[in-house]
């Protein structure tokens, strides 16, 4: 497991481009994002969309559950699980589709559908260290 410290929106930046390359030259379909509220989750997940060539606007997704932002090379699936109180809500808006559908997925709040994703998963763990500071680990 290897940890990054983040001490500004700059260095978000850098981290979160990194992030993209990664994202793209291993394979990884799937992006389990951790932390607690307001630790930069959604923060995060817009900066690596950038880096991908995503230009539209990313929000966080907790009362929609599920968002999808495109360009004319990539579909990314951006979910937040926060408000799901059982696996059944998750299958009922057809996330194994989703997982199938070879499209990136991006998910906030993972922890209620952990044992369902795909091994070959990225996971991030986002720790408030300070006000301004986090560490990641992945």
């Amino acid at each position: 497991m290897s940890e990054i410290t983040i001490k500004n929106l700059n260095e978000l930046d850098d981290f979160a481009k990194e992030l993209a390359n990664y994202i793209l030259h291993n394979g990884y379909k799937t992006v389990l994002f951790y932390g607690e509220m307001g630790a930069g989750k959604t923060t995060l997940i817009k900066q690596v969309c950038k880096h991908l060539g995503i230009t539209d606007n990313i929000t966080s997704p907790t009362f929609a559950i599920v968002n999808e932002y495109k360009n004319n090379r990539i579909k990314i699936y951006h979910f937040d699980f926060y408000r799901i109180s059982s696996i059944k809500e998750v299958f009922d808006i057809g996330f194994e589709e989703y997982l199938d559908s070879d499209d990136y997925c991006f998910i906030e709040w993972p922890e209620i559908i952990e044992d369902y994703v795909y091994k070959n998963s990225l996971k991030l763990n986002i720790i408030v260290n300070s006000q301004s500071s986090r560490i990641i680990k992945f």
